[in-house]
């Protein structure tokens, strides 16, 4: 169940929110007159957020590639590796 907050906690309890962020690793909801406003989260969080996002955005352009036909043998890439490592 994810934490929401009013925008007031913010600075009356910015340390229970920080707590709570690196504790469990999952954002704070923050709101603003009733309404969804910020998600609050540890910079451990969100690094593993962007790392898992760009992992994904990799993966799904490399499954774009081969829908697309855009492939060859390992062996050939390797092969281009190697003659570029020793030029």
């Amino acid at each position: 169940m994810p934490a929401i907050r009013p925008s007031a906690d913010l600075r009356s309890s910015y340390n229970k929110i920080s707590d709570f962020c690196h504790e469990y690793s999952e954002p704070v909801f923050i709101t603003k007159d009733g309404k969804g406003d910020l998600a609050v989260m540890s910079i451990e969080a969100y690094e593993q957020l962007k790392g898992r996002h760009e992992l994904y955005s990799l993966l799904e352009k490399g499954l774009e590639d081969e829908r697309q036909g855009r492939l060859r043998p390992f062996s050939e890439a390797l092969s281009d590796i190697r003659k570029r490592i020793n030029d």
